[in-house]
């Protein structure tokens, strides 16, 4: 089986190619510096050869002295001093045979210039050059020496030990060497920085992880079961997927969406106003061409600032189905919960009962709590017929004995299982959100207690849910069926709306009677069939 290569990451694959160019641009800079560094140096110590030699083969005492015997001593005292005064390593002057007038070393005088490269300079033409005399290998500086006539009469040599330049050179290069070290340093730590930037900028995916990640979301977006409209901040449509398209081409819109301003083609979408404000829209009914859709409208932010806007939407009738189904589900999923807690309770008095060895105490307990389990199972079972519905009262039941509050449960006779199932389930959500408010209502009150009447006849059934709550006014109890109203705060409202809408289903009617102080009463009255 062949193995897969591993493969870096892009943080590592952009440090590394950062790196690998920053040094390499500092090494291929390096060398062309050093290079001309080493080029100028040479001829910079050979400009300094060359004019020395120039200002000695001018002087007056070395003209005099190569042209009399007398006073050539002075040329070696000159030499020497000029030689002193301009660190190079020998000023040598000669007569037109090559002889030795001055020499750093006395003992060389009058012996013939040694190194073989004298030739030219005595000829009459200035040249510089690399050779090896008595001092070593040195950088030389040939210059002739001409009389008052113009007629040439010697020749000035002077040298500057290559040690020396090379080690003038080395020295740059150390420099160059240091700026290059720190090129390097601040070069890596420049691709990780800009690693780590771009990798923040893509949240920390790799090429194959967002590339995944585009095919899901592609694949996420096209799947859902609501339309959704992405828009640039200039308004202009970015994504619609395919649910979109069929719920716009449903409302008589046809075309091509992609790269059309939305209000050109969906005056009301209302999205302007998000990326103006910045607000988001939750569960807003809009009218598209007859036809009614729920939509969310949220901005998108980036950095702080608006970068476009995304619609989610979805047909009313769709949502309507939807609701009705979880909103059983949920009632049904929260009695479960609650009788689920009522029994850890006991469980854990028992537990702790049997850890003291209270035995008798243990016994007389679960006595108690099942008889008393047993009477209240019996008592919901034999007035509630529909399963369903007597599992959903046993659970409102031991919610209230948790919230602290005392629920009972009157009526004569009892209530048959309905004919068509869908009945219990709008019973179950009528019920449900009128209990909820209920105990809602009582929770800060110093009489917690909520009545629950019933009365079948006739195939009429009546529900009255009573509580001992501070009442409404006539100006509250006018809107509490309204979407979205509330005295709870924000976020709520939804319970009543959802109470009005089965009732509507069931073609049933709703009273409301309250009165500051003295409590509220639904009464709510429902065609009811039973299989009976």
């Amino acid at each position: 089986m062949r193995l897969r290569k591993p493969k870096l990451r892009l943080q590592t694959t952009i440090t590394l190619l950062v790196c690998i160019v920053v040094v390499m641009a500092l090494f291929v800079t390096e060398i062309l510096i050093t290079n001309r560094i080493s080029q100028e140096t040479k001829k910079s110590q050979a400009e300094k050869a060359t004019d020395i030699a120039r200002i000695v083969a001018q002087s007056p005492l070395v003209i005099t002295g190569l042209q009399n015997k007398k006073t050539e001593k002075n040329i070696q005292t000159y030499a020497n001093g000029i030689k002193q005064s301009t660190h190079v390593e020998f000023i040598v002057v000669m007569d037109m045979y090559g002889i030795r007038k001055s020499h750093p070393n006395p003992t060389l005088l009058g012996l013939h210039f040694v190194g073989g490269d004298e030739g030219p300079v005595l000829k009459g033409k200035e040249h510089i050059s690399t050779a090896k005399g008595t001092l070593g290998l040195s950088l030389r500086s040939f210059v002739p020496v001409f009389d008052e006539k113009n007629k040439q009469i010697g020749a000035v040599a002077v040298g500057i030990s290559l040690e020396k330049v090379n080690q003038a050179i080395e020295q740059s290069r150390k420099i160059i060497l240091i700026g290059v070290g720190v090129g390097i340093l601040v070069g890596v730590l420049g691709a990780l920085i800009l690693a780590r930037k771009i990798k923040n900028i893509l949240f920390g995916l790799e090429p194959s992880e967002m590339a995944k990640l585009l095919e899901e979301r592609s694949a996420m977006l096209q799947s859902t079961k609501e339309g959704i409209l992405a828009v640039d901040q200039n308004g202009i449509t970015t994504l619609v997927n395919n649910e979109g398209i069929r719920l716009l081409l449903k409302a008589g819109i046809y075309g091509s969406f992609i790269g059309k301003k939305v209000d050109n083609y969906l005056p009301n979408s209302k999205l302007a106003a998000v990326l103006a404000t910045g607000e988001s829209q939750f569960d807003q009914e809009q009218e598209v061409n007859h036809i009614t859709i729920l939509t969310n409208r949220v901005p998108v932010i980036v950095n702080g600032k608006i970068v476009g806007a995304i619609a989610t939407f979805r047909e009313k009738t769709e949502i309507k189905e939807l609701a009705e189904q979880l909103t059983g589900v949920k009632l049904y999923a929260e009695a479960l919960r609650t009788q689920a807690h009522e029994f850890m309770n006991k469980l854990h008095v028992i537990s702790g009962l049997i850890h003291m060895k209270e035995y008798q105490r243990v016994s007389s307990y679960i006595t108690k709590v099942v008889d008393h389990q047993k009477s209240e199972v019996e008592f919901v079972v034999s007035r509630f017929k529909d399963p369903v519905l007597a599992g959903f009262i046993l659970g409102k039941l031991s919610f209230a004995r948790e919230n602290g509050c005392e629920m009972i449960i009157d009526g004569e006779g009892y209530l048959p299982e309905p004919l068509q199932q869908e009945v219990t389930h709008e019973v179950v959500t009528i019920l449900g959100n009128l209990i909820d408010n209920a105990l809602d209502a009582v929770a800060d009150r110093p009489l917690k207690k909520v009545t629950l009447r019933f009365d079948y006849f006739d195939e009429i059934l009546v529900l009255e849910v009573h509580d001992t709550g501070p009442g409404m006014d006539e100006e509250v109890k006018n809107s509490v069926c309204v979407k979205g109203y509330s005295t709870k705060g924000e976020n709520r409202g939804i319970g009543l709306f959802l109470v009005q809408r089965s009732l509507e289903t069931l073609k049933g009617q709703l009273e409301i009677h309250s009165q500051k102080g003295k409590g509220t009463t639904f009464i709510v009255t429902i065609p009811y069939t039973s299989k009976q």
